[in-house]
């Protein structure tokens, strides 16, 4: 897997000085604790950093800032434990640039009925302190995560490990750089955008480079270094020769080897971290990279087929949210092909020509190589399997000439009902929800692309929790969509985001 920096998340209490030193103590106290607690769980992807009780606009805005400098910190996590004067917090916030969680907590998780009175009531007024902060936060059009609930709660943390995934593909947005082997698939309106206004938004970098650069890059691969990999792969995978003789079949496949080491070491030269590629464009290449792409959105490259620039920055994005989730099922480029419109058993076909990665594979993977009419070169080699069966999300992020939009579909994947033995590609099936004809048809309506960025691992309330702070309109449809209602909310959005 691509390198992920090892990211931290800092804990910040709120409180003032009206209740005397000891309260004060109190409230560190309590704050080391949950701190303590947070990171004993087990539950959370990233370590929570505890740091000392805010109580004056100085030192708001002082820790606040070297949050800003402090390329570890993903973001802050505020809570207010008595009542913090909000006006305090103005400059810092104002000054502040990563994510901010608000959470909603008290120490405490029941009234202490017996021995409570006022000089608990003031130590420990969140309900009250955290009213106060929201205000404010609110009135300066912060975008922010709300979580509410007790600290303890397994509920609770689960909600901030989520979204400390979404922090994460928040600030690793920026770095994300997307090299383009050539151009577009010509006429093809839904991978073209925006490049300048992408870097804008989400700080992607997208450069293209003429395709014989990278080929240059790809035959100076040593045959060494290519039988190796070879080697690996016959090692690893299935090898399917379907009548092939074994050593031509052979070759071919160290065509994909040496396509793999040698765009993957142009892209670590070059300190990209997604590729797209065009069927109609492979000036000195041998075959149309198809196994080797494969592998390299395994090790989690992001990938984009006919030029489809904004898919492979999402893969990455999707990739890096995921990094180190356990039993992750995993996520890949992928594309609506044909439907199954029996009734009962309704279904959209995803596939590609080639690039689908592994990493959403369930069962044996194979490796066949087999004539592919686009491209016009060699029969490429490719990993072929079927993916896993789960829930998922489909997104399609798209230019609409004045602003994107972040279309999010939660889909249920299923096990295709029959073999599809004559078909050379990686496959998935999966029916998008409420249902095939509602979901297609308010997927219709939103512009979505034809290409999308899947996985297993992610919500549609982190990536949507992602465009929020991106300021990108973010589209839903779930188990709860009606075209009526769906129209609605694209109208209300041609409003809010124009």
């Amino acid at each position: 897997m691509l390198a992920v920096k090892k990211y931290k998340f800092w804990f910040c209490t709120g409180s003032q000085d009206l209740y005397g030193d000891e309260c004060l103590r109190e409230v560190a106290r309590h704050s080391q604790i949950i701190v303590d607690e947070l990171n004993n769980s087990g539950l959370l992807p990233y370590e929570v950093v505890w740091k000392p009780t805010l109580i004056t606009n100085e030192l708001i805005r002082k820790t606040f800032n070297e949050a800003n400098a402090d390329e570890e910190c993903a973001g802050v996590i505020t809570w207010m434990h008595t009542f913090s004067p909000a006006k305090s917090w103005i400059l810092g916030l104002q000054e502040y640039r990563k994510p901010l969680m608000h959470l909603h907590t008290q120490f405490n998780e029941e009234i202490p009925y017996d021995t409570i009175d006022m000089d608990f009531m003031n130590e420990n007024q969140s309900a009250h302190g955290d009213r106060e902060y929201g205000h404010i936060v609110s009135r300066m059009r912060i975008e922010r995560k709300v979580v509410v609930g007790h600290w303890a709660d397994e509920v609770v943390v689960k909600k901030i490990a989520s979204w400390m995934r979404t922090a994460v593909g928040i600030m690793e947005s920026s770095h994300i750089r997307v090299m383009r082997v050539a151009d577009n698939m010509r006429n093809v309106a839904v991978t073209e955008g925006d490049k300048v206004e992408a870097q804008i938004k989400f700080g992607w970098e997208v450069d293209a480079y003429p395709v014989n650069e990278i080929a240059e890059a790809v035959e100076a691969v040593s045959a060494s270094d290519t039988n190796a990999l070879v080697d690996e792969y016959y090692e690893k995978y299935d090898i399917l020769l379907e009548g092939r003789d074994a050593a031509e079949f052979r070759k071919h496949v160290a065509v994909q080897a040496q396509i793999e080491l040698g765009f993957e070491r142009f892209l670590q030269e070059k300190n990209y971290q997604a590729i797209v590629t065009h069927f109609g464009d492979l000036g000195g290449l041998k075959q149309l990279p198809g196994l080797a792409i494969q592998r390299l959105m395994e090790k989690g490259y992001g990938f984009g087929a006919e030029g489809d620039w904004k898919v492979a920055a999402m893969v990455r994005l999707m990739k890096v949210m995921t990094a180190g989730m356990k039993d992750a099922k995993g996520t890949s480029m992928l594309e609506d092909y044909t439907y199954n419109l029996v009734p009962g058993k309704e279904g959209i076909l995803e596939a590609h020509m080639l690039e689908i990665c592994p990493s959403i594979a369930s069962g044996p993977i194979s490796i066949k190589c087999q004539l592919l009419s686009m491209g016009n070169r060699e029969d490429p080699a490719r990993l072929v399997f079927t993916s896993k069966e789960g829930k998922g999300i489909a997104t399609s992020l798209i230019d609409l000439g004045n602003r994107f939009r972040l279309i999010i579909n939660d889909v249920t994947c299923k096990k295709a009902e029959k073999p599809m033995p004559k078909l050379p590609t990686a496959t998935a099936f999966w029916t998008p929800q409420p249902n095939l004809y509602t979901g297609a048809e308010a997927w219709i309506l939103a512009g979505g692309a034809h290409h999308t960025a899947f996985t297993y691992d992610l919500t549609a309330e982190q990536m949507g929790d992602w465009a929020a702070a991106m300021g990108i309109e973010a589209v839903y449809i779930d188990k709860d969509t009606k075209i009526r209602d769906f129209k609605k909310d694209l109208m209300l959005g041609e409003i809010v985001y124009r």
